[in-house]
């Protein structure tokens, strides 16, 4: 029998003809996502919903999409027609109108796991490990066989060749992904076989990137006892993993950087500072030679014998004016002593008494100064050579 033999565009033209003719024109709801304005005004995108996607296009449509303002994520309802793109055999949603239905939902998730982690005080600063800044061993969870850690290992074998690095694999896209993810950060926390962890993938749409939105990855990067590095996706993307991690790098490649970046830094510093101390070390013998040569051309050093000398002479001299010192301070006080002596002889009212002069003083050895005593009084005059006991007789007139 003959067996008709169809080719490609034969079979991609009938299931257009049966897909044109057997749906009319009908509304359907669902997420923005994989979003392209291209130049030529036209509009292509995918309309998801949790479980399935289909492709969209909407032709001469930029205009109307940017006042919209549609943007991945977007919830709409647009209206159109099925139809087959036969060149490559997909069918699609060709739109006519759109109208915006609301945040969609996988950003309403993000949001609301986004605030709640918040709250808890996961995104704080500080609670931020520092990244060290001499990795010796960086661990990389990701997919071994995507760009994502050739862009990685390109930068750090260029800049560090030697440095130790460890790959766990994991899906990075996919109902395992995060699951798998959680499990590298568990394994280098549990056999510290890393200073530092980067946790990476390429780019990709919303869905692509969901599992590091998982509230279960989140906590298992905020509990890790080694700082963690999120680069995910380009710099345009933001998922929850960038929020908790230590650090985001935008890019694969920037993350690589700024692990070793700060080691090439650090390198220039200490070459600098080398050099720095080379030259201010010859600075300091070129002083301290110049000080030498000019100690040994002093004096002290041609004739230190001279120095002693001079030292011995000047301790004589010293001798020699305390000497003269203490004789003349002596003769000084012996002259003060023989006044003073004399003028204590002068003084002296016993030589008095030797010219024939006496005083009287009561019982009470008080000098008596008058004659006026009562009769009877006893009283003692005293000369030179001794003391003579009188009584009064009689009142002086």
């Amino acid at each position: 029998m003959d067996v008709q033999v169809w080719s490609v565009s034969q079979v991609n033209a009938f299931v257009r003809e049966t897909i044109d003719g057997a749906f009319n024109p009908f509304w359907i709801s669902g997420e923005i996502g994989n979003l392209l304005i291209h130049r030529s005004g036209h509009v292509y995108f995918t309309l998801k919903d949790a479980a399935s996607q289909i492709k969209g296009c909407w032709f001469n449509g930029a205009e109307q999409a940017q006042k919209l303002r549609l943007n991945n994520g977007t919830l709409v309802e647009a209206f159109g027609k099925l139809g087959v793109y036969e060149p490559r055999g997909e069918y699609q949603m060709n739109i006519r109108q759109m109208r915006l239905a609301g945040i969609g939902e996988l950003v309403r998730q993000f949001e609301e796991l986004r605030r709640k982690l918040e709250a808890e005080g996961l995104f704080a600063p500080e609670r931020k490990r520092p990244i060290p800044a001499l990795p010796r061993r960086i661990g990389v969870i990701t997919s071994p066989s995507g760009a994502a850690i050739r862009d990685f290992l390109q930068i750090i074998n260029r800049r560090f060749p030697n440095v130790n690095v460890t790959i766990y694999p994991a899906q990075v896209q996919g109902s395992t992904a995060a699951a798998e993810t959680a499990a590298g950060v568990e394994f280098f926390n549990r056999t510290k076989a890393a200073d530092v962890l980067v946790i990476t993938r390429g780019g990709g749409s919303m869905e692509d990137l969901w599992p590091f939105n998982s509230e279960f990855l989140a906590r298992s990067i905020a509990a890790s006892r080694i700082p963690v590095i999120s680069a995910i996706g380009h710099e345009i993307d933001f998922t929850i993993c960038d929020f908790v991690a230590d650090l985001r790098a935008p890019t694969p490649s920037a993350a690589a950087e700024l692990v070793i970046g700060k080691r090439a830094e650090l390198a220039d510093s200490v070459e600098h500072l080398a050099k720095n101390m080379q030259q201010s070390v010859f600075m300091q013998l070129q002083e301290n030679r110049y000080r030498l040569d000019r100690a040994a051309g002093s004096y002290v050093f041609r004739e230190p014998l001279r120095m002693i000398e001079q030292r011995h002479q000047y301790l004589d001299d010293l001798e020699s004016r305390m000497k003269n010192t203490s004789n003349f301070a002596l003769k000084n006080s012996e002259g003060t002593l023989e006044r003073l002596s004399m003028a204590l002889k002068v003084l002296n009212p016993g030589r008095v008494l030797e010219r024939g002069y006496a005083f009287v003083t009561d019982s009470s050895k008080k000098v008596i100064t008058s004659s006026k005593q009562p009769a009877g009084t006893l009283l003692d005059l005293h000369f030179a050579d001794g003391i003579l006991p009188v009584r009064s007789e009689s009142k002086n007139q």
